[in-house]
């Protein structure tokens, strides 16, 4: 069906179209554009694209955070103080603002002023992580996937409105030439009256009920044309391109029958974009689980400390002037390796990983929900095929058959053998099934769409069409 499927826009206009009737200000001020152009300008045109696309960069640049986050930390400082030097035996937990001395234990307070320097080169490495730096990568790349997978579910769903605004527009151009028709047919029918009113054949009341019907005729073309442009404003809207512009051609003709060939057929199930996000959300819940498992694991730490100090204090004790102690005079370093465990990692771990596992059995219920959802769109397209492919055999019969009667209703009337109620009726039996197959034809590649979009051909789908 796919590989055909570029000549069906054609092959349908001549299974409604009985007669050519241009409409020639509407055509004046449009140009055809194809299904696959107007995608191609929305995704560029529309805000939301972009943004989707914002996010996947963000994505990205987290998942680059993340990975240097696990760079050695090397940390730099310098400080010059001018302070005073007592101090205590014993030891305290610093709350952080209490300063740190050495010496200056004495007997009594000393507050003359000494200075001091101190340098420091402090560095600190994951020795060992047990897996976190791994699994907090994974975790980021998954939510990287999750943000691409969102795009293009976003362009997914975005080809598949437009494709169903495109063939709901060829569908009230149709309409539209149906209508065209009729109010044609029925300015004919009104003529008719008035040469058999004037010859004296009927009634001049079957002149006014004429010219009733003919009004209501041109009411229902200015409504099937109020949607023409309400579509091409919704088409507008999604990809860019001015209203007045937007227009399908509808001079090819083909045989129906041809259009059957090419389109009956099956679709090949691919990757669909629309379930590919919720598998790429449940990885992002499987890899938290990951790393909540890991993030409370124990750490291994392997840390460094280089620092010089200087100070106004010798070693004697003795104060000296302030500037002596501006420079570094002494240097030291130190290397350890640090086994790092919080105590209550194993609660803290149990709670997490219950909201992590949770989150994952809802990714996984929200998969299953979207296949079960896209399954009944297919089997329902499925059905719809079939039904529109029996009534495709059904009406060009009725067609033919409600056209011949209305030729020759038209005849009887003139001759004054029937009424007007008789003529209209015919007229009317006309006018449906033309409609009819406007509807059944619109069903038909509404259904092959859905079809389509359901099992993940829609890009093939689209690319088919011209």
């Amino acid at each position: 069906m796919i590989v055909f499927f570029r000549k069906a826009v054609a092959c349908i206009i001549c299974c409604i179209i009985l007669s050519t009737l241009a409409v020639t200000s509407y055509s004046q001020e449009t140009t055809d554009v194809s299904l696959q152009t107007l995608i191609d300008s929305a995704q560029v045109h529309l805000p939301a694209i972009a943004q989707k696309q914002a996010m996947i960069n963000s994505a990205n640049a987290q998942t680059q955070f993340v990975r240097h986050s696990f760079l050695p930390s090397a940390i730099v400082a310098d400080e010059a103080s001018v302070n005073t030097d007592n101090s205590l035996p014993g030891s305290y937990l610093s709350f952080g603002i209490i300063p740190s001395t050495s010496g200056g234990v004495r007997g009594s307070n000393n507050f003359q002023p000494s200075s001091g320097n101190i340098g420091v080169l402090y560095s600190e490495y994951d020795l060992e992580d047990f897996g976190l730096k791994k699994a907090s990568v994974q975790n980021a790349q998954a939510y990287a996937n999750l943000s691409k997978s969102d795009l293009s579910q976003e362009v997914y769903s975005l080809k598949w409105q437009i494709s169903k605004l495109y063939f709901d527009l060829i569908k009230n151009l149709y309409q539209l030439e149906v209508d065209s028709q009729n109010v044609k047919r029925y300015g004919d029918i009104y003529k008719v009256i008035q040469a058999v009113t004037l010859s004296g054949i009927k009634p001049g009341a079957d002149s006014s009920l004429a010219l009733a019907e003919l009004s209501k005729t041109r009411i229902t073309y200015n409504q099937t044309l109020g949607q023409v442009r309400q579509l091409q404003q919704e088409l507008s809207y999604l990809s860019g391109f001015p209203a007045a512009r937007i227009a399908i051609d509808t001079n090819q003709t083909k045989t129906y029958l041809s259009a059957m060939q090419v389109m009956t057929g099956g679709y090949d199930s691919t990757n669909n974009p629309l379930t590919d996000y919720y598998e790429k959300q449940r990885e992002v819940y499987l890899s938290t689980e990951d790393l909540v498992k890991k993030s409370y694991l124990p750490k291994i730490l392997l840390t460094g400390n280089v620092w010089a100090r200087g100070s106004s204090i010798d070693y004697n004790n003795n104060y000296k002037s302030l500037a002596t102690g501006l420079g570094y005079q002494r240097g030291d370093y130190m290397a350890g390796v640090t086994f790092v465990y919080d105590l209550f990692n194993g609660v803290h771990k149990k709670d997490k990983l219950a909201v992590a596992h949770y989150q994952t059995i809802a990714g996984n219920q929200a998969l299953q929900q979207e296949k079960l959802v896209l399954q009944n769109i297919n089997n329902q397209a499925e059905e719809a095929i079939n039904t529109a492919y029996k009534n495709l055999q059904e009406v060009p019969v009725q067609i033919k058959a409600s056209q011949d009667t209305y030729d020759q209703k038209t005849a009887q009337y003139k001759a004054g053998i029937i009424n007007l109620v008789d003529l209209t009726n015919a007229s009317f039996v006309l006018y449906r099934s033309q409609t009819d197959y406007v509807q059944t034809l619109s069903d038909w590649f509404l259904a092959n769409l859905d079809k389509a979009a359901s099992t993940g051909s829609l890009d093939q789908f689209i690319q088919s069409v011209k």
